[in-house]
């Protein structure tokens, strides 16, 4: 910690958890769908050009089911309104959003130690070194993890500044554990720390910096 923070005051009441970290993923609609595409993902990465598949005839398929969507798609600003509305959780993040294919996605908890938590396990679709996450993407599910607990803590910020440390590679295909803590609060500055682990060893450690909106009002 350092030394122009302080302490997060402890409240004389509870401080109100809210109700859901990350948004219910459906069985139904577009959350259906978007399962089925991340299962299209991984195993378009699987059979690559070693497949007797015909690959031609996949991307005709695949391109009509685009043009059917895209052109029964609401307009992008009508769009972006529907994104933000509902409970507070996002369903679109690229880390927990059941309607994004491309979030893996991870599903947080919160704890009552005052930290957020979940496993994932990551495929292909993540792989940077040979069967390792790429550093990249441990980097946004670091970012996310950490916004999502400073929202469980009760103070949200805006990412300010992100220092990771790799210590070691990050498998694919085993459960990662992601935590996320907020640690301090002074004035507007939020400090938040986290990690991902594998097998009970830290692979990357994370301390984020962020800027909440407002001065938060003393406990």
């Amino acid at each position: 910690m350092t030394a122009d923070c302080h302490p997060v005051p402890v409240p004389s009441e509870p401080v109100p958890r809210p109700d859901r970290l990350v948004a219910a993923a459906h069985e139904e609609g577009v959350d259906a769908a978007t399962a089925a595409a991340r299962r299209l993902i991984d195993a378009l990465l699987r059979a690559g050009d070693d497949t007797d598949v015909d690959m031609a005839d996949v991307a005709k398929q695949l391109d009509g089911l685009a043009d059917q969507l895209t052109e029964r798609a609401p307009g992008l600003d009508e769009r972006l309104v529907t994104m933000w509305q509902g409970s507070g959780v996002t369903r679109h993040d690229p880390v927990t959003g059941p309607e994004n294919a491309i979030a893996p996605p991870l599903h947080l908890t919160g704890q009552d130690d005052g930290s957020v938590q979940g496993v994932s396990t990551l495929g292909l679709a993540y792989q940077g070194p040979p069967r390792c996450v790429h550093g990249g993407v441990s980097a946004l599910l670091l970012d996310h993890t950490l916004g999502v607990a400073n929202h469980w803590a009760g103070l949200s910020g805006m990412t300010a500044e992100l220092t990771l440390r790799y210590l070691r590679p990050t498998p694919l295909f085993e459960p990662l554990t992601v935590t996320g803590r907020q640690v301090s609060v002074d004035g507007r500055k939020i400090r938040t720390e986290g990690s991902i682990a594998a097998g009970g060893r830290a692979c990357v450690t994370v301390e984020g910096l962020f800027i909440a909106k407002e001065v938060p009002r003393p406990a």
